[in-house]
């Protein structure tokens, strides 16, 4: 079974960082596409970032490109969302999945949650102005 464990994020001011982990257990990440996905009120759940734990190739939204960046550590069996420039508009509550690596192949939208069989509990980012 396997089980994924977010921590980090928290509060800051427009124009901060933060940074969210997920810990995987019970699978080996090099054979899993991980990707976040965040939630804000009232609106659409939105794919953030993807990153093959295989290859090591990621996958941005348009809206965090460039600010944010999403790393594996296959030491810790984990991956990490580095978070910077951020705007009011990225306030949500994260979460993690994890999907069979063949969700983060060049001819498959990463985006589709449903592709995903695992998710984390969420955590919290919130931007202040």
């Amino acid at each position: 079974q396997v089980q994924l464990a977010e921590s980090g994020g928290g509060s800051v001011q427009a124009g901060g960082s933060l940074s969210l982990s997920c810990y995987v257990y019970g699978y080996d990440i090099s054979r899993l596409c991980m990707t976040w996905f965040r939630q804000a009120p009232g609106k659409e759940r939105e794919a953030v970032a993807a990153i093959d734990g295989g290859d090591g190739i990621v996958f941005y939204a348009g809206s965090v490109k460039g600010r944010f960046t999403l790393t594996p550590d296959k030491l810790q069996n984990s991956v990490k969302l580095q978070m910077n420039g951020l705007r009011q508009e990225d306030t949500a509550t994260y979460y993690c999945a994890a999907g069979n690596r063949l969700v983060c192949a060049f001819d498959h939208d990463w985006s589709r949650s449903d592709d995903y069989n695992y998710w984390g509990r969420g955590a919290q980012v919130t931007v202040s102005a």
